[in-house]
């Protein structure tokens, strides 16, 4: 028996299957950890890019996309504890911009088709993503709501940290549509994320990425996390591809030099907009298995981390067409992150949690196995259903338990 209870032999078996996607072209490099009763085994496999510049390594820095979103949850109940912000509170306390709402008749109405809100947006609905707007998951212009969005620039679509506004600007932009559906009727992704990001600014009375900075990087040794990558640390940032839906061959979504992340955004997304490491990722994912704290440091206390990890959705809110199939029917929803709810396969006990991101990565917390796995690629899935290479490595993490 090897680390952790694990098998030394079939973890090996791990490395040769993930070394077999960098092999075969499907990804240009891997960086994988599965830590269990706090040993961890990673893994770097192949380049920072197509045709070199050198190959990954332990500290190379990768785009965690929606990976930011459990961050963004984490840091909103540390002001819950501290009583700025209350779960069932009104966000217009705080977010004016997003009073008196409107809603629309139905999805495929025209903006001024609307009825009123039947109640106040709160904090609940950000974390669980019920506020009553988020990406559609259908091809741009199929509805007049995703084209003002678009306009908007209230980030439909890939993460591009560039493109959207100030967070002052954001939500008054997202003040003046109304809202896809009542709040609290259904699951809706990403958008109370980014709503969540801008709430927490203005709860603890500065940027987001300071909070973040101060209240959950820092005391856990992030050291590589933050919404850009400086200078002296480009280096160390994969290039980001994704596929071409023409040719199937990868193409660069975004470079290093010049790139969308190698400097600081006006807008730092809570839904999307961090890079991590492997070895900062695996800190937060480890503070969350013991229940708030990561050594002597506390940042949550054990019952925030068990109230972000139940399942807040109701059958009716999940009844929700998009996020890969029959995605609910062995999920729920906390906040920030999934659970298993029912057990499918030889991977995920029921209660795991955790998140993935659509330029290449993933995260899981297994607290029955006392387990947790992040698996970073520099290339973005091609739908909402995982590629391979993830449901391979968390398949692998589990057959390598040895006791």
């Amino acid at each position: 028996m090897g680390i952790g209870g694990f098998s030394t032999a079939r973890l090996r078996s791990m490395q040769d299957v993930m070394a077999g996607y960098v092999e075969c072209g499907d990804v240009p490099g891997i960086v994988s950890a599965v830590s269990r009763r706090g040993e961890a085994h990673v893994d770097a496999i192949g380049m920072k890019a197509l045709g070199g510049r050198g190959p990954i390594g332990r500290d190379t820095i990768f785009r965690i996309a929606s990976m930011t979103k459990p961050v963004t949850a984490a840091a909103a109940m540390i002001l819950v504890e501290e009583c700025k912000l209350r779960l069932d509170e009104r966000v217009e306390r705080l977010l004016p911009e997003l009073a008196d709402r409107k809603v629309l008749a139905r999805l495929d109405a025209a903006l001024d088709d609307t009825v009123p809100a039947n109640r106040p947006i709160t904090v609940r609905d950000l974390l669980t993503f019920s506020m009553g707007f988020g990406i559609v998951m259908a091809p741009p212009g199929t509805y007049p709501i995703q084209t003002a969005m678009s306009e908007a620039l209230l980030g439909q679509g890939w993460t591009r940290p560039q493109t959207p506004p100030a967070p002052d600007e954001w939500i008054r932009r997202l003040g003046s549509l109304p809202l896809m559906h009542q709040p609290g009727e259904k699951w809706m992704y990403h958008t109370g994320s980014d709503v969540l990001g801008v709430l927490i600014a203005r709860a603890s009375a500065q940027p987001f990425e300071t909070f973040l900075h101060e209240r959950i990087f820092e005391p856990l040794g992030m050291k590589d996390t933050a919404f850009s990558v400086p200078r002296t640390k480009l280096d160390r940032l994969a290039t980001s591809y994704w596929t071409d839906p023409d040719t199937g061959k990868l193409e660069i979504y975004d470079p290093v030099e010049g790139g969308e992340w190698s400097r600081p955004p006006a807008f730092p997304s809570g839904g999307g907009g961090l890079v991590s490491t492997i070895d900062d990722y695996l800190a937060f994912g480890q503070m969350m298995l013991n229940k708030g704290k990561n050594g002597s440091t506390r940042i949550l206390s054990r019952a925030s981390i068990e109230a972000m990890t139940a399942d807040h959705l109701t059958p009716e809110q999940k009844a929700v067409s998009g996020l890969g199939p029959n995605f609910f029917d062995n999920h729920g929803w906390g906040f920030g992150v999934s659970i298993v709810t029912r057990r499918m396969d030889l991977a995920g006990s029921i209660g795991t949690f955790g998140w993935s991101g659509g330029l290449g990565t993933t995260w899981w917390t297994d607290p029955r196995e006392e387990l947790v796995g992040v698996l970073l690629t520099q290339r973005a899935w091609t739908s909402p259903v995982p590629p391979d290479v993830c449901r391979d490595f968390c398949t692998l993490a589990y057959q390598a338990i040895d006791d």
